[in-house]
């Protein structure tokens, strides 16, 4: 006999070909019994989304699922399965030989994050599956089913070397639905459709179903598997499918990323549900994690000693808390002979001289740590040398820059790189094109990543507004915000930089990206635009004030690629960043402040009649939670606001 749990009969359904039954009826079928179930139905916590998993597709023995949210279907009938090399695929002839459930309500703290704490409600369902014709061959499915979404991932046991040549998991939609198109991790965004969708099309993936439903299609845990982008069907224009970045190998028992499909009835809610994607994978394997402190980022652009210390007089006066130093300071960093044992300032970029250990040790007296960034040639060479040598020079962390990504070979090297760097108690921050899956939840060490349009590529605030809603539901982005460089006026504003660091969440937030503080060697090349930062002006209260991690997150409003508000909070004090691609006037409640208490806020607007470089208008104002802030923006323009209680 097979015996259940309550929970179990309470939560999902097994279906029959011949009709409907509760589980609880299985509870007197013996095996044989069971082995004739086609598919299991199972129901997210407030029961509004079902995930089926079926054997049958169009009365052939093909597995698929399909997923509905308030009966309505999102993903219609879509296959399942992998293809081997040397092997069958195994997709068909497939019969359920046993369901096992549990279920998980809890909430977790992070390290840090863009909440203080993250809920963790699911359903959790692994279905075990056996070939009815030769080989024979068993594997399972393991489906979570939250309130936010479904996830599913195939798990295999085996004694001898598998080689997946391709994944045969489909997305089908009904419709020819809106969606959001990027084809590289820095790629622009383009607004299409399921038709539409480009080979190799970047994830999370989202897609406006109706202005009630909201999809987004990804990946999560992926740590030693090939890269999953999206392609479109040669046959079906509506199907999308998992499209893997080259073989994947493995020799023992081991399970695959996850694939997901969030559903929120927003674009906001999708982007405030993020945390999704964290919660698939495993908690943080970092016990003491003291270590890991979020923070906002100068980059030394001149490579000098001089310059080095004139950056961290400025983070010291304005509440930054490291300084980073960029490509050039171990030599050329596409040169072979290029080391990152010893300093070695790359002539093309500056003439030096620095003394990177002084440089150290005067951070050290103002409360600055350093960042150093080292290409992937270097690591590649020297990963396990440079990690306990910088450790030793007192250095905080890295950023690993030009990584190569996609590839399984690529993929696993690059996340035993960030468990090394974990071991020796190093941050870190990938550049290019690395997209994150949730691997910062296990090693919180990993605090940012690129894998985004940054101001580096010096997108306009349309670009951004896609961004938010896309590329920021993967997690944290390191988008090297500028404030000062002459590019800022084609991108947006100096309120609309303001609003994006509010907006677009990143533990170590890089700030003043092209400019050099008063003291660094103005004529002595380096990267950037050799802007000097104006200290006089006030707009530098906003970035002194601004945290890089929060207690509360929440999309007030938004349109994907028009307009968008997020506010946050720090403790008691709230940030909120308003974003427009065109002219718009907009009411804006309060009422998610605390309800019978004053609190002043700071406004930082753009006002065109000013003739300060950067036009930027401060007002204060005294609010509270009954509040309407009527609020009128220019075309490419942005707000800022701080709204902190006022002290009795």
């Amino acid at each position: 006999m097979i015996t259940y749990n309550k929970s179990i009969i309470e939560n999902f359904h097994i279906r029959t070909t011949s009709m409907y039954k509760l589980l609880s009826t299985l509870l007197l079928i013996g095996l044989t019994s069971f082995l004739q179930a086609k598919d299991v139905e199972i129901l997210s916590p407030d029961k509004k989304i079902s995930l089926i998993i079926n054997t049958t597709l169009n009365n052939k023995s093909i597995l698929n699922y399909a997923v509905l949210y308030q009966g309505n279907t999102i993903i219609e009938a879509s296959p399942l399965g992998l293809e081997f090399e040397n092997e069958s695929p195994l997709s068909e002839h497939l019969n359920i030989v046993s369901v096992k459930q549990n279920v998980v309500n809890e909430k977790w703290k992070p390290v840090y994050g863009e909440r203080a704490a993250y809920l963790n409600n699911y359903k959790d369902v692994n279905i075990q599956l056996k070939e009815s014709k030769a080989p024979f061959r068993s594997f399972a499915i393991t489906c979570r089913v939250y309130n936010e979404g479904v996830a599913f991932k195939y798990d295999f046991k085996t004694s001898k070397r598998i080689t997946i040549t391709r994944e045969l998991t489909g997305f089908k939609f009904t419709k020819d639905y809106t969606s959001w198109i990027a084809r590289g991790a820095q790629s622009t965004y383009t607004k299409g459709s399921i038709s539409k969708t480009a080979n190799g099309t970047e994830r999370p993936y989202v897609i406006e179903v109706n202005q009630q439903h909201f999809v987004a299609l990804g990946e999560a845990a992926l740590v030693d598997y090939a890269r999953m982008k999206f392609n479109r069907s040669p046959k079906d224009s509506l199907l999308l499918t998992a499209s893997l970045d080259g073989k994947v190998i493995f020799d023992t028992n081991f399970s695959t990323p996850w694939r997901y499909v969030m559903i929120a009835e927003s674009a906001g809610k999708l982007l405030e549900n993020n945390y999704f994607i964290l919660n698939l994978n495993s908690p943080s394997a970092i016990k003491d994690a003291s270590w890991i402190k979020p923070g906002k980022v100068l980059r030394e652009v001149t490579l000098t000693t001089v310059g080095g210390k004139a950056c961290i007089d400025f983070a010291a006066k304005h509440n930054l808390q490291y300084v980073e130093f960029d490509a050039g300071w171990y030599g050329h960093e596409y040169d072979n002979a290029s080391s990152a044992l010893a300093v070695n300032v790359d002539p093309s970029r500056s003439p030096g001289p620095l003394d990177l250990q002084e440089i150290i040790n005067y951070g050290k007296t103002k409360g600055i740590g350093i960042i150093l960034y080292v290409n992937q040639r270097a690591l590649s060479k020297e990963l396990d040398t440079i990690l306990p040598l910088f450790k030793s020079w007192g250095v905080k962390g890295l950023k690993y820059g030009f990584v190569d990504v996609g590839s399984q070979r690529s993929t696993t090297w690059l996340h035993e790189a960030i468990r090394k760097a974990a071991g020796h108690q190093l941050m870190l921050d990938i550049h290019d094109e690395y997209r994150p899956t949730g691997y910062s939840r296990t090693y919180p060490n990993l605090l940012t990543q690129e894998g985004v349009r940054g101001d580096e590529e010096s997108p306009e605030n349309q670009q951004a507004l896609i961004t938010l809603f896309t590329r920021m539901i993967a997690g944290a982005a390191d988008l090297t915000n500028c404030y000062f460089a002459p590019r800022v006026n084609t991108m947006g504003s100096h309120a609309s930089q303001m609003a994006k660091s509010i907006c677009l969440y990143s533990p170590w937030q890089f700030v003043y990206w092209y400019d050099r503080p008063v003291g660094s060697p103005i004529k002595k090349g380096g990267a950037g635009s050799a802007a000097s930062i104006i200290e006089e002006i006030p707009d530098l209260s906003f970035y002194d004030d601004l945290p890089t991690v929060w207690d509360d997150t929440r999309v007030l409003e938004g349109k994907i690629g028009e307009y968008a508000t997020i506010a946050r909070r720090k403790g008691e004090n709230w940030y909120l960043g308003s974003l427009t691609d065109e002219t718009r006037s907009f009411s804006l409640p309060l009422d998610f402040l605390t309800k019978n208490k004053q609190y002043e806020a700071t406004v930082y607007a753009d006002d065109a009649s000013l003739t300060t470089d950067t036009k930027i208008a401060i007002r204060k104002m005294k609010v509270n939670s009954a509040t309407i802030l009527k609020t009128q923006l220019l075309k490419k323009n942005g707000q800022a606001i701080i709204i902190k209680p006022v002290k009795k």
